[in-house]
């Protein structure tokens, strides 16, 4: 039998010189920089070697122990583990592990349990919702009839009045609750109720909070919610794919064929054994510890920015991630954003309720403590974090600000570094 090159299946980053320059490039930013970014977070070495294994290799599709292909001991007890693993974080009775990402997830569920064209009530991406609950530029948004609700413009918050009245109105099939930029717990019994009252389904997309809902800091969506959804990043601190979530059996089938052969194809194995990974760790009691220290300086961090005279939407957070609104400023999100990221610290611009300006140059930036708190951040770093953005999104053209405020990030990450 012919054998392969000498070395063929050994070779590293260093047989292709532009790809590691790239590589090694985004490892001295992470290293040098401090993320900020609520989609963002820093896995284990153990999350990176499931991600980077020989699972890359296998193909499968269909269900663990059921499967089209030959040859999948392995990718079975691996996909078992990871359902296992999410039934028992999460205190369910059915999970799906295979969606590639969080829309991906949506999207399953809404193929799953609608015809096309049903009517969905969702939260607007400028109220805080994800562009994948019926962003007209999505296929969910083409392939559905979207209502969206939004949020009270004295209070900043969900109004269930308003909902229902918009509910009673559009009669969907599904209403949708979460999103990406929603700071404060949402009332899943007051949601349960209007959609039993309309005859819907209620999904919540918990992504960005699955952690804290793990750890019971935040409200949990079951039993009120027929399905949930999450990503497995972000909050859970690991491998960047998506999960389904249920308890009524005789939703299976739906939900399952949703996913595969529904929106995708064949099981990205390496990614659910990151999953795997992470939600092993998420198990573990440390990570309440890291959760709750999540709260914790993101409060820490929202007061600091309020005291700094920067209006926090809300006024706070339940959700270890805010909203900023620089109005008051007259610096918009998007040139802030670029300030910051000069001096390593990378945020994200984002609308705020009701905001004047477009998406492209809004009014706020979106800030979380998620990637800092793994870290190994306390109170007293956010504290700094919060006065170093003060002070450059009040002055972003003021290089030497930025310049001496860059020096400080690099010394305080070569204190907790990474890798």
């Amino acid at each position: 039998m012919p054998q392969p090159p000498s070395g063929y299946f050994a070779r590293g980053l260093e047989a292709d010189p532009e790809l590691e320059a790239a590589i090694t490039g985004e490892l001295t930013r992470q290293r040098g920089g401090i993320e900020l970014i609520a989609s963002e977070n820093i896995v284990s070495r153990l999350v990176l070697a499931a991600q980077g294994s020989v699972l890359t290799n296998k193909t499968v599709e269909g269900a663990a122990y059921a499967r089209y292909y030959g040859g999948a001991e392995f990718a079975d007890a691996i996909e078992a583990l990871a359902i296992d693993r999410a039934k028992k974080l999460f205190n369910c009775r059915f999970a799906n592990v295979q969606p590639h990402s969080g829309s991906n997830a949506n999207a399953g569920v809404f193929l799953g349990l609608l015809k096309l064209g049903e009517p969905i009530l969702s939260m607007n991406v400028a109220a805080g919702g994800h562009i994948s609950h019926g962003h007209p530029a999505t296929l969910t948004g083409r392939d559905y009839s979207i209502t969206q609700y939004g949020v009270s413009r004295e209070s900043e918050l969900i109004d269930l009045d308003a909902l229902r009245d918009l509910a009673r109105a559009a009669r969907p099939k599904t209403i949708v609750a979460g999103g990406s930029a929603y700071p404060r717990a949402i009332d899943f019994a007051g949601l349960r109720a209007i959609a039993d009252e309309v005859g819907a389904y209620l999904l919540v997309d918990m992504a960005h909070v699955a952690g804290l809902v793990a750890c019971g800091l935040y409200p949990h969506p079951f039993p009120y919610a027929h399905v949930v959804t999450t990503t497995t990043y972000k909050s859970l601190r690991g491998a960047r794919g998506g999960m389904v979530l249920w308890n009524d059996e005789a939703l299976s089938k739906r939900l399952d064929a949703g996913i595969f052969p529904g929106v995708q194809g064949s099981v990205m194995l390496h990614a659910v054994a990151g999953k795997a990974a992470c939600l092993g760790e998420a198990l573990q009691p440390a990570f309440r510890s890291y959760n709750e220290a999540v709260l914790e300086n993101a409060r820490a961090l929202a007061a600091t920015l309020a005291d700094a005279g920067l209006r926090i939407v809300t006024g706070g957070t339940d959700a270890g991630l805010m909203l900023v609104d620089l109005s008051a400023t007259g610096v918009t999100g998007d040139v802030a954003a670029k300030a910051l990221e000069k001096a390593g610290l990378a945020v994200n611009k984002n609308m705020i309720p009701f905001d004047p300006r477009p998406p492209e140059a809004p009014s706020g930036l979106r800030l979380s403590s998620n990637a800092g708190t793994t870290r190994g951040f306390g109170v007293a770093e956010f504290q700094r974090i919060g006065a170093w953005i003060a002070r450059i999104v009040r002055n972003p053209s003021d290089l030497r600000t930025i310049d001496a405020t860059r020096q400080e990030v690099l010394a305080l990450c070569r204190a907790f570094p990474i890798y």
